[in-house]
C-alpha cells in the first residue's frame, strides 16, 4: 500500500500467474505467435509495395492495415515476453506507461478508422463498379490513410490525459502484462465514475462509428451480391470481401467486449484474455486472413518465392 497523498512513479507489471514452468511455455507460444506476426504482416507489406498486380486501393489501405498490426504487437508482446522470462515482477516508469497507453490506444484507434474505409472501400468496388477508379483515385487513398493516423492520434490525448491526472495510490503494482488503462484506474484513490462514464461515451463513438460504415457497407454488399445470376458470379464477388469481413468480425468484438461498457475496471484475469486476443491473435491471423482467401495475394507470393528461389540459384 502507498501514502494517500503519494501517486505512483512507477508501475509492477504482475503479468501472468502461474509456475515458471508454465510462464516458459507460454514464453515460446507467444514468441512463435509475435515472429509469423512480424515476419509475414512485413512479407504483405513488401509484396503489396513491389507487385503491380497488387497496386489498388483495397491492397494500400492492407499495407497499410499490416503496418498497424506489426506496431500494436510490438508495443505489447516484446515487454509482455521479457516479463515472462524474469523472475518476480517487472517495473516501469510513469513516463512510459503514459506513452506505452497512449501508443496503444492511438494505433488501435487508427485501424478501426482504417478498417472502416476498407469496408467503404469494398462496397464501391462490388456496388458501383464502373465509378471505383474514379472514386477511389490515389488522392482519395491517401486523404483517407492520412486522415486515419491523425484522427486516431488526436482522438486519443484527451483519454489518455484524464487517465494520468488521478493520483494512484492505492498500489503501484498493476494486475496486467502492460498499462491497461481499466487496470490502471482500480489503482486510483479519486473517483472515477464520471471519467468512465465519458471514456465509454468516446469508445462507442469510436468503435461503433467505424463499424457503422461498415454495417451498412456490408448490408449493401450483400444485397447487391444476392442480385448476381451465377453462382461463380456470386462466389467471386464475396470472395474480394470475404478476407476483410472476416477481420472486422475477429477485431470488433473484442473490442467491444473490453471497451464500449460504462464501467472500465472489469476482472483482471478477462481483461487479459481479451487483451491477448487484441495484441496478440488478430496481428497473427490479419495476414492468413488476407492471403487464404484472396487469389491474388496468393498467385504474387508464388511469384516472389519462384522469383527469390531463382536468385539463389544463380
Amino acid at each position: 500500500m502507498m501514502s494517500n497523498h503519494s501517486s505512483a512513479t512507477e508501475f509492477c507489471l504482475l503479468g501472468f500467474s502461474g509456475s515458471h514452468e508454465l510462464h516458459y511455455v507460454l514464453f515460446a507460444v507467444f514468441f512463435l505467435f509475435y515472429s509469423v506476426t512480424i515476419i509475414s504482416n512485413m512479407v504483405i507489406i513488401v509484396i503489396v509495395s513491389v507487385d503491380k498486380r497488387l497496386q489498388s486501393p483495397m491492397y494500400f489501405f492492407l499495407g497499410h492495415l499490416s503496418a498497424l498490426e506489426i506496431m500494436i504487437t510490438s508495443l505489447i508482446v516484446p515487454v509482455m515476453l521479457w516479463g515472462l522470462l524474469l523472475p518476480g515482477m517487472q517495473t516501469i516508469s510513469l513516463a512510459a506507461c503514459v506513452a506505452q497507453l497512449f501508443l496503444y490506444l492511438a494505433l488501435g484507434t487508427t485501424e478501426f478508422a482504417l478498417v472502416g474505409a476498407m469496408a467503404v472501400d469494398r462496397y464501391v468496388a462490388v456496388c458501383n463498379p464502373l465509378r471505383y477508379n474514379t472514386i477511389m483515385n490515389s488522392q482519395t487513398c491517401i486523404s483517407v490513410v492520412i486522415g486515419s493516423w491523425v484522427f486516431g492520434f488526436l482522438s486519443e490525448i484527451w483519454p489518455v490525459y484524464a487517465t494520468f491526472q488521478f493520483t494512484f495510490c492505492k498500489s503501484n503494482i498493476l494486475d496486467h502484462f502492460f498499462c491497461e488503462r481499466g487496470q490502471l484506474l482500480k489503482l486510483s484513490c479519486d473517483n472515477t465514475l464520471f471519467t468512465e462514464f465519458i471514456l465509454f461515451l468516446m469508445a462507442v463513438f469510436i468503435i461503433i462509428g467505424s463499424l457503422a460504415p461498415t454495417i451498412v457497407s456490408y448490408t449493401y454488399i450483400i444485397s447487391t451480391i444476392l442480385k448476381i445470376p451465377t453462382a461463380s458470379g456470386r462466389r467471386k464477388a464475396f470472395s474480394t470481401c470475404a478476407s476483410h469481413f472476416t477481420f472486422v468480425v475477429i477485431g470488433y468484438s473484442s473490442c467491444l467486449f473490453l471497451y464500449v461498457k460504462p464501467k472500465q475496471t472489469q476482472a483482471a484475469e478477462y481483461n487479459k484474455i481479451v487483451s491477448l486476443l487484441i495484441s496478440v491473435l488478430t496481428p497473427f491471423l490479419n495476414p492468413f486472413i488476407f492471403t487464404l482467401r484472396n487469389d491474388k495475394v496468393q498467385e504474387a507470393l508464388r511469384d516472389g518465392v519462384k522469383h527469390s528461389c531463382q536468385l539463389l540459384k544463380d
